[in-house]
């Protein structure tokens, strides 16, 4: 019985109940998650027809296996096909390209004295998200901004309600509040975050008034010096509403999507009207779907469903499949009606064609750029090949490096690059498992060895594409200790240097004197880059746990905290310097947690010793 046959069998025992099915190739990797009315119907529909476009056909021949999990209804299933999508990314379902390259702005409620700040997570509970920014530029202009207008913490060096210590500079210079000091209240601190959640949901103008009679109050006081600091702060906000261009006179929350596609390529171009107002316009790169209403559907889910920026109306240039399902799960995220409209005529049917045009002007652009790198990339790994004498140009490349500090916390980092960029989802991290002391020879053979051990997509499928080339940070110790590791699991095929840092020389196997490449040369940068990020990766796991260590090393001090709680702290803040910072009402929050531990934990962070 051959695979499909095999399948088409497995089929008669799934329900015609509404659910999700997942679909898994010959190495077990999800390569599709979808949801459906009825599984049965909606699963064998693939196997049954002979009409199914390239991409379904494609997806058709890969499936070596599924699963399958039945929901109480449609909307249970939306909301599960939602998270796997998210968790697995599977190659078949649309995908943005570069994804990774939206932040948001949080606002972390949870705490009593609330932060502010850039990050790429949207899934804390307790922390507001606004956004996603199409630029890590667009969300610091932002942030500045905001800045400028209101007087929120920003250092890290203080705890918020702490009565004793001196304020940072930014209280000194009257660009801060000083919740460190106790210097404003809980409730007036809460009450100016409330007024940035507005100012980032697109409703700048009661910020403007408040400051401008504020102004006028200092003024009439004689407080001259506060009064211009208030201007200057409202300037900042004028600025921010002079950008907002009226589109509407009746003053509506709403979103206008708008579609544009080249080939395998397409764009979504996100307008945001707030108060009759266009505030903001994103874009979104995507590889094509099956169709327009694919491609549209999985954005609107993965844009919405879990989002705090959820209007109460969404204009969009086609019906979607599931209209009721999503417009029923965003009323109850939402709290109100939420529901989507495609306009045949007026100003909003403008709206849509605008979006639509920006969409095409935002994919031309993105066409041109990815034409160029990919023509750049070809050439510079060629130039890369022909000085390392490699058979072909290296499209998939892998660096290693170590970061210790004598010996503790030693860690190994792989990076890899595709076609001359950063694949990030493919990163990894290795915890050295072995006492070596301070010996980066014995480091490097034990992180390439279990690099190379697991070339199975089973164990992790960034290990399953064999490399073009193996980079190693470091000289002749360092390239030696990898090549005895790839020999000892059968990988010596695969071209392995080693790049030293003071003189920027390239040990290849086989050469007694090293490869020296001109300063100037783009293979030389490419390499330096690699090796750069390499370095950053381990770097940055190692102060993580070095971070870990030390404070959980400090929790063993505080009494009543044992191996437990520790573990219980750590799963609800993440990671050991949240525990550090978090304030007495969010640790009171940790289910579990005695609120006399919680005490204790806070007072030893926060510099008392009475406990």
């Amino acid at each position: 019985m051959n695979t499909k046959s095999r399948l088409i069998e497995q089929l008669k025992s799934v329900p015609a109940d509404p659910g999700v099915y997942i679909y898994r190739d010959a190495e077990g990797r999800v390569i599709y998650v979808g949801k459906a009315k009825s599984l049965r119907n909606r699963m064998r529909s693939y196997f049954q027809s002979g009409n199914h476009a390239p991409k379904t056909r494609a997806l058709v021949e890969r499936i070596a296996d599924f699963e399958f999990y039945v929901t109480g209804s449609e909307l249970e299933a939306l909301v599960l096909e939602c998270n796997l999508i998210k968790k697995y990314r599977p190659a078949f379902n649309v995908s943005y390209r570069d994804d990774k390259s939206y932040p948001y702005i949080a606002i972390t409620w949870q705490d009593a004295f609330p932060r502010i700040l850039i990050t790429r997570e949207n899934h804390r509970r307790g922390t507001g998200y606004y956004g996603p920014y199409t630029s890590v530029a667009a969300v610091r202009e932002t942030f500045d901004t905001l800045r400028k207008i209101f007087l929120f913490r920003t250092c890290k060096r203080g705890k918020p309600g702490k009565s004793t210590g001196s304020p940072c500079l930014n209280q000194h210079i009257k660009r801060c509040l000083g919740p460190c000091i106790e210097a404003v209240s809980k409730e007036d601190y809460r009450a100016m975050i409330e007024k940035i959640e507005l100012f980032l949901e697109g409703h700048p103008e009661p910020v403007i008034d408040q400051l401008e009679a504020e102004m006028s109050r200092a003024a009439a006081g004689l407080k001259f010096e506060q009064a211009a600091r208030i201007r200057d702060r409202l300037d900042a906000a004028r600025v921010v509403l002079q950008k907002q261009k009226i589109v509407s006179e009746t003053g509506e929350d709403f979103d206008v999507v708008g579609l544009s596609f080249d080939g395998s390529l397409g764009c979504i171009n996100l307008s945001i009207v707030r108060d009759g107002k266009l505030i903001g316009s994103k874009n979104f790169i995507l590889d094509r779907g099956e169709s327009d209403e694919d491609v549209l559907s999985a954005f609107i889910k993965q844009n919405y469903i879990n989002s705090t920026s959820v209007p109460p109306q969404v204009l969009v240039p086609l019906r979607l499949e599931d209209t009721h399902i999503i417009e029923e799960l965003l009323s109850r995220q939402r709290g109100t009606d939420v529901s989507f409209k495609i306009p045949q005529r007026g100003d909003k049917r403008d709206l849509i064609d605008m979006a639509a045009a920006n969409a095409q002007h935002a994919l031309n652009m993105s066409v041109i750029k990815h034409s160029w790198e990919k023509e750049n990339s070809s050439r510079v790994l060629g130039s890369l090949a022909q000085a390392l004498g490699l058979s072909g140009p290296p499209e998939r490349i892998e660096c290693f490096d170590i970061s210790t500090i004598q010996g503790s916390n030693s860690v190994g980092s792989m990076v890899v690059f595709k076609q001359g960029r950063p694949a990030k989802d493919e990163y990894r991290k290795f915890k050295i498992r072995y006492d070596a002391g301070i010996n980066d020879y014995a480091m490097m053979h034990e992180v390439i060895h279990r690099r190379f051990t697991h070339a199975d997509a089973k164990f992790d499928p960034s290990f399953s594409d064999e490399p073009d080339l193996v980079i190693v940070d470091g000289g002749k110790p360092q390239l030696s200790a990898a090549l005895l590791a790839m020999r000892e699991v059968g990988c010596e095929d695969v071209p392995v240097v080693g790049l030293a840092k003071r003189e920027e020389e390239i040990f290849v196997q086989g050469c007694s004197d090293p490869v020296r490449l001109d300063r100037g040369s783009d293979a030389l940068k490419l390499m330096q880059r690699i090796r750069d990020e390499a370095h950053r990766f381990a770097i940055a796991y190692h102060r993580n746990l070095r971070g870990k260590a030390m404070v959980e090393s400090t929790l063993d001090k505080i009494p009543g905290v044992g191996e437990g709680r520790k573990k219980l702290l750590l799963k609800h803040f993440g990671s050991p310097g949240e525990i550090a910072d978090a304030s007495l009402e969010a640790l009171n929050s940790v289910p579990g947690l005695p609120s006399v531990i919680a005490e204790r934990v806070y007072r030893h962070f926060n510099g008392y010793q009475d406990y």
